[in-house]
């Protein structure tokens, strides 16, 4: 029987416990989740208010600080008992934290109960509904970086489509994007932007095959601007998907684009927020 979501979490903290000079990265975290890659990141997030990287700071430190004020071990191995590589950033980070550097917290400091300060906030609530979802063959344009700078993908493919006569075998615009920008490094972030094609005939040279699997996804209605659209997100992953009972699968979510922003104002934008899963038993 899988892990229900916030066992997940919990499991994930205890591992930052008792591992804090281990490899703790974002694709580690996951693998201890049992969750994949693509979607643990936006869980977590969604569910606690932090990133993953906030919590194993806030608890290394924690741990830190723990050990100067109830022992005498160096700092330097302090240092390196909790993950980092040398004293001077250790330092540097403890002194944001604790508004102290470390030896002054030994003589003078008590650790507090690590405790995240932030909240997950109120959910609007979304409508959500699974489907089975037919495969879909994309000429797409990639993009690298922030997410806002798609559209510039989208103005692109549309003066392509218009080009190469593509409309007549199009089916709509699907944007496909491989990262959560919470936790990827903006000049990371990867997507694509994408024409859904219904024949299998030649694309052209300026664009690349996209192909998203068929299967069962969680489908999210929004209505909204597209620089909002992180709230849907965040209903998707923090409420409706810990308590559906469902996995989600090892394949990004994707976006499809129901109405035409060059004509509709930003509050009536229609966005469908397509979330893969794993085939229910």
């Amino acid at each position: 029987m899988p892990l229900t979501y916030e066992k997940r979490v919990l499991r994930v903290l205890q591992y930052i416990h008792e591992h804090p000079a281990d490899d703790l990265s974002l694709d580690t975290l996951a693998d201890v989740a049992l969750m994949s890659r693509f979607h643990w990141h936006r869980v977590f997030q969604a569910m606690t208010g932090e990133t993953c990287a906030e919590a194993v700071r806030r608890i290394r430190l924690y741990r830190a600080a723990t050990w100067l004020a109830n022992g005498q071990l160096p700092v330097a191995e302090i240092a390196r008992r909790v993950g980092y590589p040398n004293i001077q950033s250790f330092t540097r980070a403890f002194k944001e934290s604790y508004a102290v550097p470390p030896a002054s917290f030994r003589k003078h400091g008590k650790p507090e109960l690590s405790q995240s300060s932030k909240s997950r906030g109120k959910f609007i609530m979304f409508t959500v509904e699974t489907t089975a979802m037919p495969r879909r063959r994309l000429g797409a344009l990639e993009h690298k970086g922030a997410y806002s700078g798609v559209d510039q993908c989208f103005a692109q493919l549309v003066a392509i489509a218009s080009q190469q006569n593509l409309w007549p075998r199009s089916g709509g615009m699907v944007g496909v994007h491989y990262h959560d920008p919470n936790v990827v490094a903006e000049a990371d972030l990867r997507s694509h932007a994408g024409l859904i094609i219904n024949d299998n005939s030649p694309l052209p040279d300026s664009l690349e095959e996209v192909i998203i699997d068929s299967g069962e996804c969680a489908v999210l209605h929004y209505k909204g601007p597209y620089t909002a659209i992180k709230v849907a997100y965040d209903y998707l992953y923090g409420d409706w998907l810990p308590g559906s009972g469902r996995e989600p699968a090892d394949r990004p979510p994707f976006e499809l684009y129901l109405n035409d922003p060059a004509t509709t104002d930003e509050a009536d934008l229609r966005t469908e927020v397509v979330l893969p899963l794993i085939l229910s038993a």
